[in-house]
């Protein structure tokens, strides 16, 4: 479905991807995840043809030849992009048109978006008047006015509160299931554990790519986790014995290497500091323990 061959793109002395290869199969929901400045936007937008490599190669549906297949790719970019002072309607029959649909065939094909994504009751508002996530809602509606194959979605959560988010990615569950390839850059774990697979970049390049349960079983430490109340966990637990320590709300992340040498270590600091009531065992590593490691291992 997407090869990406050695692929480089350079600003001026600013490698922003490095080199990347990769396959993406037809029927995936492929996330890219990592740190700002990573990458992930600039590949996306070198994969829809609005930004020409440096070096390297794209095939998209077996085609290196990216504007012959445009009709054939849906995009959601970063930020809102539709016109504000007009309406839910007149922007789905904008792009609609532009895509080559009209008269009955263009209010169809509108209607039936726009009932998909839930916005048919709000198609006389207009989009500058829309929340956040109603906002996306209209772009994703958009991205699917000429029905493509492959649906590319650069962040397209962001901002977006938690309700939002989850009836969003239902629906991309719902085109996935039709049969749509999916694309998807995200700054958010919980998105990230949504994908068949995900590709962790930094400063440009692929540092890790796998199944969301491929790369946690492949994190190399222990990861304990403490439960207290005590905001100065980390000047009282210092030891060598811990590799890293994560804040997750009222609990922390302990990364180690010997689980039972560090579980000793660390009850005896805080019986010595006469900490109280806190609870620690080990647990599974998240998506979040892995990427944190990644992020550290690249720079």
């Amino acid at each position: 479905m997407i090869v990406l061959q050695e692929l480089i793109k350079q600003f001026g002395p600013v490698r922003a991807v490095d080199g990347i290869n990769l396959e993406i199969k037809e029927g995936e929901i492929f996330g890219f995840v990592g740190p700002d400045g990573a990458g992930k936007t600039t590949l996306i937008r070198m994969m829809t043809g609005i930004l020409s490599p440096t070096a390297g190669n794209i095939f998209i549906l077996s085609t290196p030849r990216l504007e012959l297949i445009k009709g054939q790719m849906g995009y959601v970019p970063q930020r809102f992009s539709l016109y504000g002072d007009l309406t839910v309607m007149e922007n789905i029959r904008i792009i609609g048109a532009l895509y080559g649909s009209t008269g009955q065939q263009l209010e169809t094909l509108a209607t039936e978006i726009l009932s998909f994504t839930n916005l048919l009751p709000f198609k006389d508002r207009l989009a500058d008047n829309l929340s956040g996530g109603m906002k996306q809602k209209l772009a994703l509606s958009a991205g699917l006015m000429h029905k493509p194959k492959v649906f590319f979605l650069d962040e397209p959560t962001t901002g977006v509160d938690p309700v939002s988010r989850r009836e969003f990615w239902q629906m991309l569950y719902r085109l996935n299931k039709e049969g749509m390839t999916i694309v998807v850059s995200t700054p958010y774990m919980d998105e990230a554990e949504l994908c068949h697979r995900i590709a962790f970049m930094h400063n440009g390049k692929i540092v890790s790519c796998g199944t969301p349960r491929e790369l946690k079983a492949n994190y190399p430490y222990h990861v304990l986790e403490l439960s207290v109340h005590n905001r100065n966990i980390k000047q009282l637990i210092d030891l060598k014995s811990i590799l890293d320590i994560n804040a997750f709300g009222e609990k922390y992340h302990l990364i180690v290497e010997d689980c039972m040498t560090a579980t000793e270590a660390i009850k005896e600091k805080l019986n010595k500091a006469a900490i109280g009531n806190y609870q620690l065992r080990e647990i599974a590593p998240t998506l979040e323990d892995v990427f944190v490691l990644l992020a550290h291992e690249g720079v």
